[in-house]
């Protein structure tokens, strides 16, 4: 019986690999086309909000042309027209994809029955997490460079955004102006609770590089002489 030369780790090295891309072949085979039709399609739908972000950011929004974002984005201008109408609605789906998910969350903690202490902590952590550590703060300056000359964006971003961050940050402190927590009349000014994001957002563009900011430090601070006071009550 004639024995076989033993197999060099080179050919078998060969063979676990064709072994593992036909694994992965067969795998992608089971995907239906449908399927991986919608994979691409959500693909190509990120990559044209991230690319409109970045020439947004960059150019502003009257200046950004959508041939750019089209580059930007590795797509035909074409491309873009079969998902979003024009260069504002990819603007309000900017908005709407980045920040309804985080206002849902403040929405959620505006309801929850914890002290206003608690709340407040982990409404300024989350700004910090979740805007001002991410591009969402990037969107938040847009409007607040864009929004007077464009009073339609404007319009959409208060009414998907911030109106329901209010009514949320009201009804929180309404509950703790019952339990004695703030004074009653800070509820009808809930904007003064976010001021101090509005103002890091604002500093970071213009003057991180002159003198850097602790913002969850400056936030914290904020809440302290907000509610300190009444927390010793």
């Amino acid at each position: 019986m004639m024995l076989r030369p033993p197999r060099s780790r080179k050919s078998t090295t060969r063979r676990a690999g064709r072994r593992k891309r036909a694994a992965e072949a067969a795998r992608a085979a089971a995907v239906p086309a449908s399927a991986s039709r919608k994979i691409r399609s959500a693909e190509r739908r990120d990559a044209i909000l991230s690319a409109a972000l970045d020439e947004f950011s960059t150019r502003g929004f009257e200046a950004a042309r959508l041939d750019d974002v089209a580059r930007r984005a590795g797509v035909a201008k074409g491309t873009i027209y079969l998902y979003f109408r024009d260069k504002e609605s990819l603007f309000q789906e900017l908005i709407r994809a980045m920040l309804t998910p985080l206002v849902g969350t403040i929405e959620a903690m505006g309801e929850a029955e914890l002290p206003l202490a608690v709340l407040a902590d982990r409404i300024v952590e989350l700004f910090v997490r979740e805007v001002y550590e991410t591009r969402r703060k990037d969107v938040i300056r847009l409007m607040i460079s864009e929004g007077r000359r464009f009073p339609k964006l404007a319009e959409f971003y208060y009414r998907e955004v911030l109106s329901r961050i209010i009514t949320a940050v009201r009804s929180l402190l309404r509950r703790a102006a019952a339990r004695g927590e703030v004074p009653e009349a800070l509820a009808d000014f809930p904007q003064i609770v976010a001021a101090p994001g509005l103002v890091a957002i604002i500093w970071s563009g213009l003057f991180e590089r002159f003198e850097p900011l602790d913002v969850r430090k400056m936030m914290k601070t904020h809440v302290d002489l907000l509610f300190a006071p009444r927390r010793a009550t």
